[in-house]
């Protein structure tokens, strides 16, 4: 016997059916959601796999991943700024207060060594510990007056050594700028007494300077006189005459009144002149 199913039974199966849709549709969105991601610029993602780190990097832009197994971690490869602020001692024991910037990255090929073995606060685990070692070893091989003449070496064997201690680690060091050295009171007082006798010391190289100058001026003022006067003296023993020259320059134009000599009688030129017939 045949059995009848009413027809409203399968225009309600319908309905059942088209309720899925939806469902199956947020399913498909979410396991899109799941196997797709973007890398920003300037990173990378490493790829982890059940939580194990894989080797595989993802680059810039658009990737695909296993859903609900595989996870991505974006690492930042550009450049980026750590400072520090350290108190170490120079090489003569003098204390110094230094203050330093460190630009670095991580490698892009390395980022899974990184991610690895340091972890995502490589900032903090290892590259300020690595600066403040590397500050007070190079800072330990200069005295502190070498510290402020030679600083431009200093920064250069600071960034060596940090070099030698983040290469490995997968980060590279770009920059190193010295912010600012601080010396303690005993070293700047130092310096101010250096100063102090430096400049008296060439005050008094100028005074001594200034009389030797003095004193070769006064010799060549005598020795200029001494040769005029033997000059002179040579030309009054050849030439005699000079000497009736200079009374003639000297001669005022009057006629004393009374002239004379051993040889002869003294003349009263003023009566001559009053009674010329002698009378």
């Amino acid at each position: 016997m045949a059995m009848h199913i009413p027809s409203n039974a399968s225009s309600a199966a319908i309905p059942a059916r088209w309720g899925l849709v939806p469902v199956v549709l947020l399913a498909v969105v979410v396991l899109l959601y799941s196997a797709l991601g973007t890398v920003p610029a300037g990173h990378r993602g490493v790829l982890l796999r059940l939580g194990r780190v894989t080797g595989e990097v993802k680059g810039e832009g658009l990737y695909a991943k296993i859903p609900f197994i595989d996870t991505v971690r974006i690492m930042d490869c550009r450049i980026q700024k750590e400072q520090v602020k350290t108190e170490c001692s120079s090489k003569d024991l003098q204390t110094i207060n230094a203050i330093l910037a460190l630009n670095f990255r991580v490698q892009p090929d390395r980022c899974q060594d990184v991610y690895q073995n340091i972890g995502m606060r490589y900032l903090e685990t290892i590259v300020a510990p690595a600066m403040q070692e590397g500050v007070k070893a190079a800072i330990a091989q200069y005295t502190a007056e070498e510290l402020v003449t030679k600083r431009e070496t200093v920064r250069e064997r600071m960034t060596e050594l940090l070099g030698q201690r983040l290469a490995p680690l997968g980060i590279k060091t770009e920059t190193l700028n010295i912010i600012n050295l601080t010396f303690g009171a005993a070293f700047n007082q130092a310096i101010e007494a250096k100063v102090t006798a430096e400049q008296n010391a060439l005050a008094a190289k100028n005074v001594l300077a200034q009389r030797q100058y003095e004193a070769q001026q006064l010799v060549a003022t005598a020795k200029g006189k001494a040769e005029a006067m033997q000059i002179e003296a040579e030309s009054l023993r050849t030439n005699p005459s000079i000497l009736r020259l200079r009374a003639l320059e000297k001669w005022n134009g009057q006629l004393p009144r009374v002239m004379g000599s051993t040889a002869l009688p003294f003349i009263d030129v003023d009566g001559l002149t009053a009674n010329p017939s002698g009378n």
